[in-house]
């Protein structure tokens, strides 16, 4: 496999400097005691998320059981219908929000800085602030179920069942605002590995060299960045519902209860591969690992989850056959719930072929990797027979669409992430975990769940429907349900001795880790909490394979930047498609304001679900200070304006502008924001499509010339902050900004005036709802831009800003434009819809 083995000169081959080493190590030392928690590393912050996912998956895995104990015989009463509610939703909730989701960016936060050669990702005290902000809010919200409040309305959370009508009580807001946190959480994480796969590989690292695993965790954040923004807005709606009467999905007063649905199952079917998209790219990692042979078909696979990630979208009224669609609308989305499953293929065909090509060790993590396979086509199976409409129609909301989703998500997440913990362990403490525990663990588990969920296939065509707490003996399902719980029982056995064996590994003095697979990829290079002593210069896509010297090399310091250039913690930024070094990337250090800013969010919507406002606003303004504290320490001078990380190579320290992370992660953040926008937008549309009359009797829109005033002054503070930005250095900024603010606020109020004045009332439809949620989230923007113009005005006349400290100044511009733009495409929306109305209605 080294027949292509690359020699060229090395980057640095002078002597190092004395000390060079002991001063990189003190600045990336991890913190002992307490102040372990103010680390943002990400080997720490990586091993404490996956640590914190897996007990979410254990304590989701104990309301499994729960469930099969009262599912095992006919008429039990264990449980009573409204706790078994109680206990289901969040089996699902927590399974899906608090484990799925979470374990995927775990992974990648503590795997991907070493596998693209980087000291760490660009943003640390985000992916701190996400973790904690998980953590906290995690923790809390399953409590609910200690205390009978944990939500009762189904993982999905339809209404009407979860209006106040049918739940009167505060189950569902915990659902609502407490799983805010969680959406937030996976934003921050997607922000943070999409610029860190795109600027801080490995120089020479181009995309076409990238690992598999790190075009899987790009697909999926880019997903997570469209899919979740949907997901957002629904329960924003629905909490507006219950919180202040908005009728969005009283379909009494113009709502829809089919509205949520499109919203959350544009979420949740993109979901679905944002689930099984890493476990693809870890899969595609170890496989040639195992068969000791390159990757067949790589392009191909790369191409497939592209893919993948695209028709995904396409895909959420895969759920809603039988809500009423039209029949040409459920062929389309029929058509391309078939077509995903050909990308998925030549992945699965790829996989195969590379293990016939090499010589398969069978190992544990190649047993996980089989049964994976095995498990995943025959959930990918039963994908395509649901697919068919009429089979749909026959099953929908059976037991059949529960072996379905486990066999999916359990063997299509579940077992690639065991296999990579066998697989990646040793990277911890360099103890790998026992080969012949190992194979009982995995037989356990393979039986146990095929036990537990092939039988609810033949359950469902029986015709047991989902979510019943309980049914009569005389149905036939008795044996079936005792199969199924039986299997729970023994797939959880297998849990337990992987705990076992874990804790046994973990618990073992630390030792070197070497490279115990043979693994061709970067991760396995020797490092420490700073990463690999110095950053290597890649030529392949195999480096570990096709450049034999280079653990050597890196450790002796003979790579790019072997040591600290400006005192501080740094890696080198790199072109997006072509990863050449453009600048040196200084990084944040470990800090307990990512800790106080996630605290105060997950208690702001926490406290605010139990209605206490006041302990809740005490909350959002820890929240607000925490992160206004961790931003004002950022965006400094950099102590030098250039840096030597090679002998031959000087960077600037820093970038500017375009060229920079934080613009582009800013960037990142906005299409969030866009996306949300959105799902309002759409909210109004769909909602005004079901009017004969727009606006409906009673309601009106405000005089056309006071939205052109209201326009025009919006116009206006963009045009300022223009201005502003030109002023950088001059004493006029910060009046400029102020004056800007003035306008933006000035705009916003005299548009919800004219409102006012026209009669908008959105208790009374809908569609006024509807407008009222448009201007809702413009006012929201109108505050933030309250807090980041005053922020902005006193870091100007603190004298933090300048031409190399600017990073604030072009990131609020940025989010000052948006701003402008969303609320003059939200005049044109509210305005223009009513006026198209005959035109589309014809």
């Amino acid at each position: 496999m080294n027949e292509h083995a690359v020699s060229t000169p090395l980057p640095n081959t002078l002597p190092r400097p004395e000390g060079e080493f002991e001063r990189l190590k003190e600045v990336w030392r991890t913190p002992t005691g307490w102040r372990f928690f103010t680390s943002v590393n990400n080997t720490s912050i990586g091993l404490l998320y996956i640590g914190t996912a897996l007990l979410f998956f254990i304590l989701a895995g104990i309301l499994a059981l729960v469930m099969r104990v009262q599912l095992a015989v006919p008429d039990n009463t264990l449980l009573s219908p409204g706790t078994y509610n109680q206990v289901f939703t969040m089996h699902g909730t927590v399974m899906m929000f608090l484990f799925a989701i979470p374990i995927v960016e775990a992974l990648a936060v503590y795997l991907l800085p070493n596998m693209l050669g980087a000291r760490d990702l660009p943003f640390p005290r985000l992916s701190a602030y996400a973790y904690w902000a998980y953590a906290f809010g995690g923790l809390a919200f399953f409590c609910t179920i200690f205390v009978g409040l944990a939500p009762d309305g189904g993982w999905f959370m339809y209404p009407p069942y979860t209006g106040n009508t049918y739940s009167p009580g505060l189950n569902a807001d915990f659902w609502l605002l407490g799983i805010g946190f969680i959406e937030i959480s996976a934003i921050a994480g997607a922000i943070e590995l999409i610029i860190g796969i795109l600027f801080t590989r490995a120089p020479g690292m181009t995309l076409r060299r990238m690992p598999v695993y790190a075009w899987a965790m790009l697909v999926v954040a880019v997903m997570i960045v469209f899919a979740f923004p949907a997901v957002i807005a629904g329960t924003a709606l629905l909490e507006l519902e219950r919180a202040f009467d908005w009728p969005f999905f009283i379909a009494e007063r113009g709502g829809d209860p089919i509205l949520w649905q499109h919203l959350f199952w544009f979420f949740g079917h993109p979901e679905v591969y944002i689930i099984f998209l890493p476990a693809a790219g870890m899969v595609s990692t170890m496989i040639p690992t195992i068969a000791g042979t390159p990757l067949v078909g790589r392009r191909a696979i790369i191409v497939a989850l592209v893919g993948v990630g695209f028709f995904s979208f396409g895909l959420w009224a895969h759920h809603m056959f039988t809500s009423g669609l039209g029949v040409l609308e459920m062929s389309f989305i029929s058509a391309a719930s078939m077509a995903v499953a050909i990308p998925t293929g030549i992945q699965v065909f790829a996989w195969i072929a590379t293990l016939w090509n090499g010589r398969v060790r069978m190992t544990s993590p190649a047993l996980f990797l089989m049964g994976f396979m095995f498990i995943f086509v025959l959930g990918g199976l039963t994908g395509v027979m649901v697919a068919v409409i009429p089979f749909d129609w026959q099953v929908h909301d059976t037991y059949f669409i529960v072996a379905h989703l486990h066999y999916v998500l359990i063997g299509g997440m579940v077992f690639p992430v065991f296999a990579a913990m066998y697989y990646w362990l040793p990277l911890v403490k360099g103890q790998p975990l026992s080969e012949k525990l190992g194979r009982w663990v995995f037989w356990t588990m393979f039986g146990g769940f095929n036990l537990a969920f092939f039988p609810m296939h033949i359950t469902g065509l029986y015709g047991m429907p989902r979510r019943v707490y309980t049914y009569d003996a005389h149905l036939g399902w008795d044996f079936l349900n005792m199969l199924s719980t039986v299997g729970a029982f023994i797939f959880a056995f297998g849990v337990l001795l992987f705990i076992v064996d874990a804790v046994r590994a973990l618990r073992r003095p630390e030792k070197e880790v070497g490279n115990p697979w043979n693994a061709p990829t970067l991760e396995w290079l020797p490092s420490e909490s700073y990463g690999n002593r110095s950053i290597p210069r890649i030529h392949s896509t195999n480096p570990l394979w096709d450049q034999p010297t280079l653990s050597d090399e890196v450790e002796r310091g003979q790579h790019y930047l072997p040591g600290t250039a400006t005192g501080l913690r740094e890696t080198i930024a790199t072109s997006p498609v072509k990863a050449e070094p453009r600048y040196l990337m200084v990084l944040p250090g470990d800090s307990w304001l990512p800790v106080i800013a996630a605290l105060g969010t997950a208690g702001f919507f926490l406290l605010l679900t139990v209605k206490a406002i006041l302990p809740a606003f005490i909350f959002g303004v820890m929240a607000v200070g925490g992160t206004i504290a961790w931003l004002w320490e950022s965006d400094r001078k950099p102590p030098i304006e250039q840096a030597r990380v090679a002998d031959d190579l000087v960077l600037p320290v820093n970038a500017k502008t375009t060229a920079s992370q934080s613009w582009w992660g800013t960037m990142v953040m906005l299409v969030v924001d866009a996306c949300i926008f959105a799902s309002f937008g759409y909210a109004y549309i769909h909602v005004s499509m079901r009017l004969q009359v727009c606006p409906p009797p009673g309601a009106a829109l405000p005089e056309l010339s006071s939205q052109l005033v209201s326009a025009g002054l919006l116009a206006s503070s963009s045009v300022l902050m223009l201005l502003a930005v030109r002023a950088l250095g001059k004493r006029r900024l910060p009046w400029l900004v102020l004056l800007a603010l003035g306008a933006t606020t000035a705009s916003f109020l005299f548009d919800l005036r004219g409102h006012q004045f026209a009669g908008l009332d959105p208790t009374a439809n809908a569609w006024s709802a509807a407008i009222g949620g448009l201007l809702g989230y413009q006012g929201l923007h109108v505050v933030v831009l309250a807090i980041a113009g005053p922020y902005l005005v006193l870091r100007a006349w603190r004298g933090h800003l300048g031409e190399r400290s600017r990073a604030t100044l072009d990131n609020v511009a940025l989010l000052w434009h948006y701003t402008t733009l969303q609320g003059l495409a939200g005049m044109a929306l509210v305005h223009g819809l009513p006026a198209l109305m005959p035109w589309l209605m014809e």
